[in-house]
């Protein structure tokens, strides 16, 4: 009786997991190569969206420097009344409509009630303004950074892109290769419980074969939900909200590439944006020390006046030009300038560090690529041993003359040094991936 509810218990478990795995692959399984996501990365993916908006909010502060050059234009019309004595009297000197009389002390100290309708327009024109030149070219700069940033943020996304595209091709190979090794360990099963019926295995054999058999449908079970895993970052990446567990269109193989360069390239994207933010800092200190400089600016306005809204029979106009100068600010300008000077200074610094830095994760990246090229010979001979070993100790079990813990740990072995062997072409491959994202 106790053997009836272990066997029904086995059923049940085996029936459990099987169902377990028709719910994991019960969605809409998407086939999909990596050129397909990459082009819908470099449309939807909203890092990249957003840093087009910098680019843009860039480009609006770029501009607004065109004030330094561009004239500045209002227009107002204005309506008032007044009794005021001097404002009575302005109002009629700019309607044209005074008269000798307007000039008796009596009507110029106690006016009657005058309304004027102003029609202005108003004319700015910068024309020696040496800080804000300077500011315009920051403004140019920090343009420039921006949009090369923009195109290093498109190199890490491929590079993400080609990671977690390797990690789905990983995952659908560890779930064949645990696939393979369940059909293995059923095949054990049942050399097992026919030994046991024979006589010459103990249930303590069986036992371990079965544990062996839950094991792999444990591991199984982890191997398709990290398909799901992927594939749900890799939507994220697309930005797309269907979450379709995907199937990449190529399996994982082996990229042959040739060496790479062991130094770090000036005009990488990201250093050349790292130049140009720089020279934007260059550009605010020189601005803050050319505002000790005299600004000179045109200026002209065009008046309509009437008693009547909207009418301007009189009119007249008036232009000039001003030099100014801000002699002194207290110790503000002073500070600003020190400040200025400072960030310009630490900018460079901040360069040299990265570029360093940057310098140090090649020469790591070139090293991981040939650790990979060694593991990946050394990895592919010990998976056909293991393989050779298995058959053997197959056949020897099936004639009786193998024990089962020897089959079983020969087994393990040899679906260990496939997943041993996957991973390595996973780390062979990234490395050149990212030694493509260092170098490009």
């Amino acid at each position: 009786m106790p053997e009836i509810n272990l066997t029904m218990n086995k059923n049940l478990t085996t029936l459990f997991f099987l169902l377990i795995f028709s719910l994991g692959y019960a969605q809409e399984i998407v086939i999909i190569s990596k050129q397909d996501i990459l082009t819908k990365v470099k449309e939807n993916n909203n890092t990249l969206k957003m840093s087009q908006q910098d680019v843009l909010m860039a480009k609006g502060d770029y501009n607004q420097s065109n004030a330094i050059i561009l004239p500045t234009i209002a227009v107002s019309h204005t309506g008032m009344a007044a009794t005021n004595p001097l404002m009575n009297f302005g109002m009629k000197l700019n309607q044209e409509i005074l008269t000798a009389a307007d000039f008796n002390p009596a009507l110029l100290n106690n006016p009657s009630q005058v309304q004027d309708f102003a029609t202005k327009i108003e004319i700015k024109q910068p024309i020696f303004n040496l800080d804000g030149l300077y500011q315009r070219k920051a403004a140019k700069a920090k343009l420039n950074a921006t949009q090369l940033q923009v195109e290093r943020t498109e190199d890490y996304m491929t590079l993400e892109v080609e990671k977690a595209y390797m990690q789905l091709q990983l995952a659908y190979k560890t779930v064949d290769v645990l696939e393979k090794a369940y059909e293995t360990a059923q095949e054990n099963k049942r050399l097992a419980n026919n030994g046991l019926k024979q006589g010459y295995l103990q249930k303590a054999d069986v036992l371990s074969v079965d544990v062996r058999v839950l094991d792999i449908q444990n591991q199984l079970q982890n191997a398709k939900s990290n398909i799901i895993n992927i594939s749900n970052y890799l939507s994220v990446l697309m930005n797309d909200t269907k979450y379709n567990t995907l199937k990449p269109a190529d399996e994982l193989e082996v990229v042959f590439k040739e060496s790479f360069t062991d130094k770090i390239s000036e005009n990488r994207s990201d250093i050349k944006a790292m130049n140009f933010a720089s020279d934007a800092y260059n550009q605010m200190y020189k601005s803050d020390k050319m505002a000790f400089l005299p600004r000179l600016n045109a200026f002209g306005t065009y008046e309509l006046h009437d008693t009547e809204i909207f009418r301007g029979r009189a009119n007249g106009y008036l232009f000039g030009a001003q030099l100014s100068w801000n002699i002194l600010e207290g110790s503000k300008r002073f500070g600003k300038k020190q400040k200025s000077k400072a960030a310009f200074e630490k900018s460079i610094i901040e360069k040299e560090q990265y570029v360093a830095k940057s310098q140090i994760e090649l020469n790591k990246a070139n090293r991981m690529l040939q650790d990979a090229k060694n593991n990946l010979k050394l990895s592919e001979l010990a998976l056909k041993q293991s393989k050779e070993a298995l058959r053997i100790r197959t056949n020897r079990f099936k004639q009786g003359l193998e024990k089962t813990t020897d089959l079983l740990m020969a087994e393990t072995q040899y679906s260990q040094k496939e997943l041993e062997y996957l991973a390595t072409v996973f780390k062979h491959n990234f490395a050149i991936a990212y030694l493509e994202f260092l170098t490009k």
